[in-house]
This record gives structure tokens, sequence and C-alpha cells, in this order.
């Protein structure tokens, strides 16, 4: 019996050092600053002027700061949490949802929402380098022969088919800290470069609605936080989370910067009339224009692999865990590329990228980043009624509920809206 106990142990390990999330504890602070940052400023900045044209100068602000605080907070929630158990590390999402709420419930509740999450951000990135790399070849040659978005996205994707074959986080840090560095650059370029919509008034609250969405999406690096505190290393006298805290703070700060110019000085030089992406909105220098995009399709590169890494993780575990499959170089071919496939379809099908973000910032974003993260600490914890924390973790869940519930509607109206217009494989 002894025996048999080893040899299952060995197993777990041994799958456990084949799985993309723990198989390299080695991870430096840097790296998680990296990551997060890589995670965070996604291609939701670039809406973010969009966002303020809809919004306006008062709101707009503190949607932004207040966004900027409570998923700082929430992130710092998550961070305690991963080592909240003497000896044992919650390296993914979920099992911190089975500890709070229980094996069954837990995953029913967080799984669901993290690969919507993430799935989604890959189908959207997708989409993303597929117009900014068409966006890249029009301004560098207006005078060529147009050619199909969905054959950018397709030139976009070939990348990931071999990317997505690095086996774990840290052998992507070299492709994140590419991405982080990319994202500072085209948020300048975005906001020095930028040195009227009347509408009726149902329209402007629904986009109002909408415009939330828009800022939730650009604060989603929740989903994969505790994937990559993972990679850190911890011990009893240094816990992992004093590393990847500096890492965090690094990231938010780098956000802060990545952030507030573009949506203020974006909005403030276009003001009404800002496109859903604020680069396309420009044209002249062009040579700037046309680096900036070359620089969003590197960032978006770099995201894409952030996002797919935990649902490989997911995808690998099922297959191993449960199906009994043996850990291989093949299985890894055939699920990841099937995955980078489905993305790619997926992506070429709705081209309708800004309203997409809006629906699935307001439905999903809201609650892994802003909400699960207080629900959580308040059933784990359970801090005094209010006390200080209780109190804080509620403001945060009523926030994020209301977002949750407004920003959908204001992106499906405009969904309706678009897809009048809207041709397949366009």
């Amino acid at each position: 019996m002894e025996h048999n106990q080893q040899e299952k142990d060995a197993r777990e390990k041994a799958i456990d050092d084949w799985l993309p999330i723990t198989s390299s504890r080695n991870a430096k602070w840097w790296y998680s600053a990296f990551h997060n940052v890589t995670a965070m400023v996604g291609a939701g900045v670039l809406s973010l002027p969009y966002a303020m044209a809809e919004l306006g100068w008062g709101p707009g602000v503190v949607v932004l700061i207040l966004s900027w605080i409570v998923t700082l907070y929430t992130l710092w929630q998550m961070v305690e949490m991963h080592e909240m158990v003497p000896g044992k590390r919650f390296d993914r999402y979920h099992e911190l949802g089975q500890y709070a709420f229980g094996e069954k419930l837990g995953l029913w509740i967080v799984v669901p929402q993290q690969v919507i999450v993430e799935v989604g951000v890959d189908i959207a990135y997708m989409i993303t380098g597929g117009k900014s790399l068409q966006k890249f070849h029009n301004t560098v040659c207006p005078s060529c022969k147009p050619i199909k978005t969905t054959y950018f996205i397709m030139i976009f994707a070939s990348c990931h088919f071999v990317l997505s074959h690095l086996p774990n986080f840290n052998s992507i840090a070299g492709v994140s800290f590419a991405a982080a560095t990319m994202s500072l650059t085209y948020s300048t370029i975005a906001w020095t470069a930028s040195v009227h919509k009347a509408s009726t008034t149902t329209g402007r609250v629904f986009n109002f609605f909408s415009a939330l969405g828009d800022v939730a999406f650009a604060y989603a690096g929740h989903n994969v936080v505790l994937e990559i505190q993972a990679t850190i290393p911890s011990t009893p006298e240094k816990p992992s989370k004093r590393p990847m805290w500096k890492g965090v703070i690094f990231a938010y700060i780098v956000v802060a910067l990545c952030y507030f110019p573009v949506a203020l000085i974006g909005y403030w030089m276009f003001g009404n009339s800002v496109a859903d992406n604020i680069l396309i909105t420009l044209e002249k220098p062009r040579w700037l224009i046309a680096a900036a995009n070359l620089f969003v399709v590197i960032h978006v590169i770099g995201s894409y692999q952030i996002y797919a890494m935990p649902v490989f993780d997911m995808l690998e575990t099922l297959l191993v865990k449960k199906l009994k499959f043996t850990p291989s170089f093949r299985l890894r071919l055939i699920t990841r590329t099937l995955y980078v496939a489905f993305t790619m379809f997926i992506g070429m099908l709705i081209p309708f990228f800004g309203s997409l973000l809006g629906f699935l910032g307001g439905l999903v974003f809201a609650p892994t980043t802003y909400f699960l993260p207080c629900i959580m600490w308040l059933a784990i914890y359970k801090p005094k009624r209010f006390s200080l924390s209780w109190i804080t973790n509620w403001i945060c869940i009523i926030l994020g509920v209301i977002l949750m519930i407004l920003a959908p509607i204001g992106a499906l109206r405009q969904i309706i809206l678009q897809a009048k217009t809207f041709e397949v494989f366009s």
C-alpha cells in the first residue's frame, strides 16, 4: 500500500513538472513584472480615449482612477491568498476558488469564467493583431491593392502556431518582456502623436454603459495572476508574495504611465471624433503610426501567449489526469495547434472588435477582476462586520456587480447596430 502511494506521488509530481504552470518555479520578481504588464496593458488601452469620449471628462477620470485602485486592491488580495494555507500553494485561479467555495462549486464558479476570459481575450487579440498588421500595410503602402482583414489574421496566427509550443511561463519570459516594452512604447506614441459626434440621448446612455466595459477590459490581469505567481520560488522564510508584490507594484506604475496619458490626451486632442482604436484615428506622421501598429502586433503576440498558457494548462491537466493520456510532445502539438486554429477561425468570423470587448469586458472581466477575489476573501478570512476590510470588500463587490450589469447592455446595442453592416470573413 505504502509503495503504491509513493508511486502515485511520483507520478503526480512528474505530471506537475510537465504541466505548463507548475513546471518551473525559478522566476525572478522582474519576470512577474513583465508578465503582469503584458497581461494588464492589453489592446484595451487603445480603446480608452474612445471610452473617455463616451464617458465625458468627469466620470471618465473617476472611472479610470477608481478602476486602477480597485483592481490594485483585488490584485493584492490574490497575491496574499496564494499561500495563506501553510505548506500549500494555490497555483491556479480555480484551486483558490475550490478552497473558498468547496470542491465542486469552486470549479463551476471559476473555471467557466476564466475560460471565457482567456479564450475571449485570445480571439480579440487575433483580431487586433490582424487589424494592426493591416493598418501597417495600408500606412506603409497606400497605393497597394488592399488585402482582406481575414488574410492578415491568418498571417498573425501563423506565428502563434510556432510560439504556442513553448512549454511554460518562464520560457515565454522573453516574449513577455518584448511585449511589455512595446506596450509602453505604443502607448507613448498614441498620446504624443495626438499633440464630433451628435447622437441621440438614448445612444449616449448606452454608449456610456459600454464604455464602462471598455475600461473593465483594460484592467484584466487578474485571470492569470496566480498562475504567474506559481512560477516564483517560495520558502517559509521567503514567501513568494514579496517578490510577486514587488512585480505587481512595478507593473501598476507602468500601467498608470500607459493608461492615463493615452486616455486623457487622446480624448483631449480628438474629442468625440476618436475611433474605438486610437491608432486608427491617427494618420500622420506616417512612419510613427506604422511603427506603433507594429508594436501593437508584437505586444499582442506576447499577451496572446500569456492568456493561452492557463488554457493549455487546463486542457493538458484534463487530458493527463482525467483521461489518463501520457504526457508527450505529440499531445501538446495537437491540443495547442487546435486551440490556435480555433481562436483564429472565430476571429475571422466576427471582426467587430470594439463592442465585443465591451460585452465580454462587462460580463466576465468584472467578476474575475473586481469582485470574485473579494468574495473569496470574505468567505475565507471572514472579517468582522463593518470593519474596514469588510466595508472595502463590499464596496468593490457592489461596484463590480453594477459594472457587470450595465456594460453588456450598452455593448450589445452596439453589436446590433454594427451587425447591420457586417460581412462574414470581411
